[in-house]
């Protein structure tokens, strides 16, 4: 392109060239103010300012007359072409599937265990198979903190108190129960009652307090009046489990994430087997941060399958 093309097209106002096409297909000037909700005057001075920056008549005017000129005639065919490769300006810019790259870092408390969440994943996978993920395990302050900093895209915990600046979504809503290990002197038998248990050696996650995430576990606790030693705590459900396999004391677990322990035997329901106490894991994002394509992707779907999934169909009640 040489200096004198690069000025014209520099200069040019492109949206005179919409204007005449609206006036060519409206066939006249007061019909297309009408369409294009302006005054008459401006559709007018906008005709004869393309005019002018071209150097040619467009449209001869005349009382009752309306004519397209040759020049008008390529103008507007030209015009037509333009607007066709311009209406696929929004289809080349959408995000392909099959190119969509980057990785996903996710933040993790150790108990998340949800077959909705990890339907979804598989869907993201199939969808986009070039994206790779990063995940964390953490306590759940460690991932609300994880999350408000930016270090993750999303983070799926318990929560007791609301950091203002984040979005917190139940993911799913699950139930606990109390459980002990074979070389528990409760294993097997199905005549422990919570008197039996009250006095006997405890073991428990470090939220199981009435100010923290696991409020209701531990309301169970203080109802139930359950005042044995604290023999082992941790924020990882992991560990919680170990020391209660190994028969170090009895404690709460997620019921459905240790339906299989149940089946196999390693471990035994201890009561309550009914009314027990529910907690809901969240999604955890923050609504000011940019994100990439791949990050917005994933969070579309997450929040898109929340949405349109009951909460009874992401609830977990047992096996």
């Amino acid at each position: 392109m040489d200096q004198k093309a690069r000025r014209f097209v520099w200069n040019l106002d492109w949206n005179l060239l919409r204007t005449f096409v609206v006036i060519v297909q409206e066939r006249g000037i007061t019909a297309a103010s009408e369409k294009l909700l302006r005054k008459q005057p401006t559709i007018s001075q906008a005709l004869r300012r393309l005019e002018v920056h071209l150097g040619c008549t467009l449209i001869e005017r005349s009382p009752g007359s309306f004519k397209i000129t040759p020049a008008g005639e390529r103008l507007y065919a030209e015009c037509q072409t333009m607007f066709v490769s311009v209406a696929g300006l929004h289809d080349l810019t959408q995000v392909h599937a099959a190119d969509l790259t980057g990785n996903v870092s996710m933040a993790f408390a150790s108990h998340v265990v949800s077959p909705f969440l990890d339907k979804v994943l598989e869907d993201f996978h199939k969808t986009y198979p070039l994206v790779t993920f990063t995940s964390t395990v953490l306590s759940s302050h460690e991932v609300i903190q994880r999350v408000s900093r930016r270090d993750d895209a999303v983070g799926f915990c318990l929560m007791h108190q609301r950091d203002p600046r984040l979005q917190y979504t139940t993911l799913y809503r699950e139930y606990f129960g109390y459980f002990c290990g074979k070389p528990h002197p409760f294993y097997g038998r199905d005549d422990i009652t919570l008197e039996d248990m009250r006095q006997a050696p405890y073991v428990s996650f470090l939220t199981d307090q009435m100010s923290d995430a696991l409020w209701p576990v531990a309301l169970l606790r203080q109802q139930a009046m359950l005042q044995g030693k604290v023999v082992g705590v941790s924020s990882h459900l992991e560990e919680v489990r170990r020391f209660i396999v190994a028969g170090c004391g009895f404690g709460p677990l997620p019921v459905h994430v240790v339906a299989e322990d149940v089946r196999k035997g390693t471990l035994w329901p201890l009561p309550p087997l009914e009314n027990q106490p529910s907690v809901e894991v969240y999604m955890v994002t923050d609504p000011q941060a940019r994100h990439d394509p791949a990050e917005t992707q994933l969070l579309r779907m997450l929040f898109e399958a929340i949405e349109s999934t009951p909460i009874d169909q992401r609830t977990y009640r047992g096996a």
